[in-house]
């Protein structure tokens, strides 16, 4: 780049110019013996992580400038080193996403020695920066071939770039680029997930962009990706809780019908049973934190389904645990002679506890129980907590016990509901020790 003034001391034109110093350098025609300790100094220098500028200057005679400004012959002043340390969030980010399975490529301008200590500091495995003169010469399969093992490209246009992108996305890569300047708009409207930085980012990158980092810190984007691997998660916990739910609530409600025995539901009974299904699946399961391995897993592939075939079957299997523990109880009960509404308050009390069990055992499908029973969740321990007074409404109050139906329930009778639900729970946890594996794929 090149600036020129009209000397007002004396007739001609004043110019000043800067680049990179092997631009420059080839602007000032020096002399191979020159070159050498310029050279020199522009290594040690961006050996320590700066960005080097040359700097010249020229006086011509002529008021008319020649078209190009290889045609002036600049006088080379010095160099220029630029310091712009890493913000102290990237290295722990880019472990985080190396341990996540995503890879993180540095694309620069800048000298590939400046390129090679910058990506050294941030945790990228760097011996050697590809350049643009090397991407220049390579067709595009060579190029593909070439971005998969390589990390660090330095000296690149903005062409460049875009051709970096369209490999990695012809590698069946998932692309996300991030950017600032205008030359970043091609590159960022082809990556799968382009990323502009909303701060010093131009209108141009943030309008081709899919997202605009307000802070532009890279380590929101590790934030992110943490973010949505949770939500992901979350939403298959309740999608497996939902579909386990109602297999005993089936279940439950065509036993006596096959088999003619008194009705355990009435519509009151569905009602109550959805109070606590609901708010579970839309804000129970919403609020719990992310697995402590979810930075640990590799990314999954775009096309795999939300709800999988193991999920399937472990949502089955708790239902059918579930409604297995119930039906026992209600069938012992009737088998005892005990009257129809105090057997259908046992296995309603008994339904509720396994709901609870199927909640418990949800929440995670890594951790032990006893660490996801720790893990904090106000919503779950509100709902829960809404849960038992009902419960105690529904059998200590007339009126309520009345409108369920139900008959009076001894401390015995709860001890029962309470076992059935713990060995519910202990044997999902069990089951779960064995099947989570394929619940995380």
């Amino acid at each position: 780049m090149s600036q020129v003034w009209r000397r007002p001391e004396a007739p001609g034109l004043f110019v000043a110019a800067k680049g990179a110093p092997e631009a420059i350098a080839r602007m000032c025609k020096l002399a191979e013996a020159d070159q050498a300790p310029v050279q020199a100094a522009v290594d040690e220098m961006a050996k320590n992580g700066l960005r080097v500028l040359a700097v010249a200057n020229a006086a011509l005679e002529d008021t008319t400038l020649p078209e190009s400004q290889q045609a002036i012959t600049l006088r080379f002043l010095g160099l220029v080193g630029l310091a712009d340390p890493l913000r102290p969030s990237v290295p722990n980010a880019v472990r985080e996403c190396r341990s996540a399975g995503i890879r993180v490529i540095m694309i620069t301008g800048d000298y590939p020695a400046t390129a090679i200590a910058i990506a050294r500091q941030a945790g990228l495995e760097a011996s050697v920066a590809t350049t643009g003169e090397r991407i220049r010469a390579m067709d595009e399969p060579t190029l593909a071939e070439h971005v998969a093992t390589n990390n660090v490209f330095a000296r690149i246009t903005p062409d460049q770039k875009l051709r970096i992108v369209q490999a990695l996305k012809s590698n069946g890569e998932i692309v996300a680029m991030t950017g600032d300047g205008v030359n970043d708009a091609p590159s960022l409207r082809a990556a799968h997930i382009g990323i502009a930085m909303g701060g010093r980012g131009t209108d141009v990158a943030r309008e081709a962009s899919s997202i605009v980092l307000i802070d532009d810190e890279f380590g929101s984007i590790v934030s992110a990706i943490r973010l949505g691997r949770r939500i992901y998660d979350n939403v298959r916990k309740a999608l497996a809780f939902i579909f386990a739910v109602h297999v005993p609530i089936a279940g439950l409600a065509l036993l006596p019908l096959a088999f003619g025995l008194p009705l355990i539901f009435s519509p009151v009974h569905i009602a109550f049973l959805e109070l606590i299904i609901d708010p579970v699946c839309s804000v129970a399961f919403e609020a719990e934190r992310e697995e402590h391995d979810v930075m640990k897993r590799l990314p999954r592939r775009s096309d795999s389904p939300l709800f999988t075939w193991p999920l399937i079957v472990w949502s089955v299997l708790q239902g059918f645990l579930v409604f297995a523990a119930v039906a026992l109880i209600f069938l012992v009960a009737l088998h005892n002679d005990l009257p129809p509404d105090e057997a259908r308050a046992l296995a309603f009390f008994s339904l509720v506890v396994g709901v609870i069990s199927l909640v418990l055992a949800n929440r995670s499908f890594s951790a032990s129980l006893l660490s996801a029973f720790l893990r904090p969740n106000r919503a779950l321990a509100l709902i829960l907590f809404v849960v038992a007074i009902l419960l105690a409404t529904a059998l200590l109050w007339s009126p309520a016990a009345t409108l369920f139906q139900f008959g009076p329930l001894h401390p015995d009778d709860l001890m029962v509901t309470l076992g059935a639900g713990f060995v519910v729970l202990v044997t999902l946890e069990i089951l779960k020790a064995i099947w989570g594996a394929q619940l995380r794929l």
